[in-house]
């Protein structure tokens, strides 16, 4: 355990080098990983959303690739297609980008529902296929997605039931003074963004996830957790609650979280923790609680104070 601990401070301290003060994101990123998760990071432009996936990438000995999503991208660009060779005389499979272990999908909402599609596709059954045939995605794989909320013109924003296929969605956020000092300084100094070098292994991080399914989950903090998520649906501010995929994504990553800690068993702040991470943006309001101004967060927040603590 301790040198496990170690492995994942490493890669704390390696992710940081590229995201200035951001720790809590990048701690949130790390769980969603080991508790092989998909994350989506919504904010405006230039605070850092494509830079925290590569450098998740970059401090991870396996393979990366970028998709930049515009309007005229297709299935096929993600998932690969088959090409015909003259001098083989036969069709040749070429595997699109989705075939590696960690692909960024950037500006998701900027291609179209058919695109997208594909790609959510992939996310859930670990594998594509091409003219036929299927192709297993390598382990481990995770799809980091990045929106602009800030442009609707020309964008296909995901459906709500749509965004239950990530694990968990991040915003980055402004940094804060002293933050936005220290980047300044590096920037002029020409070191803000350091090479990093790989501190984990595809093995390393295959052996962690592993692991983390064998934490324990005690009875008493299931039926918590099932508490949690029936709350949700019985909310007049909310239309539509949280699903039974909602319920498995905050388990997985409660355990991920009492990983993280040192522990091979959650505690009842691991399954609230879990669930402030995983159900908000899962959550449909109603027209009422919109015009309101009752974020989800803030009805997450309130389900936590109201459902018993074991």
């Amino acid at each position: 355990m301790e040198q496990t601990n170690q492995k994942i401070i490493d890669l704390t301290q390696n992710m940081k080098k590229r995201l200035i003060g951001k720790d809590d994101v990048i701690q949130k990123v790390i769980t969603c990983l080991l508790a092989g998760g998909h994350v989506l990071l919504e904010d405006v432009p230039g605070v850092g959303k494509t830079s925290l996936a590569k450098a998740l990438a970059d401090s991870i000995s396996v393979s990366f690739a970028r998709i930049q999503c515009t309007p005229d991208t297709t299935p096929a660009d993600i998932t690969g297609l088959s090409i015909y060779s003259p001098a083989k005389e036969s069709f040749q499979v070429m595997p699109g980008p989705a075939l590696n272990n960690i692909v960024l999908a950037d500006e998701l909402n900027r291609t179209s529902p058919k695109t997208q599609s594909a790609l959510l596709e992939v996310m859930e059954e670990h594998r594509v296929t091409i003219d036929g045939q299927e192709f297993a995605v390598p382990e481990p794989f995770m799809v980091i997605g990045t929106q602009n909320p800030s442009e609707m013109a020309g964008t296909y924003p995901l459906p709500e039931s749509q965004l239950d296929r990530f694990m968990v969605k991040l915003s980055i956020g402004y940094p804060d003074t002293s933050a936005a000092q220290d980047m300044a300084k590096r920037f002029l100094e020409g070191d803000l963004h350091d090479k990093t070098t790989p501190v984990l292994t595809g093995e390393d991080v295959i052996f962690m996830q592993k692991e983390v399914q064998n934490v324990t989950i005690h009875e008493n903090l299931r039926s918590y957790a099932v508490n949690i998520v029936e709350a949700t649906r019985a909310k007049a501010e909310i239309s539509c609650g949280a699903s039974p995929r909602a319920l498995l994504s905050m388990l997985r990553c409660a355990q991920a979280i009492a990983y993280i800690n040192g522990r091979n068993y959650c505690v009842p702040e691991d399954i609230a923790g879990a669930a402030a991470m995983t159900i908000p943006h899962r959550l449909v309001l109603t027209t009422e609680a919109r015009l309101s101004r009752v974020t989800k967060e803030d009805m997450v927040k309130k389900i936590l104070e109201q459902v018993k603590v074991p």
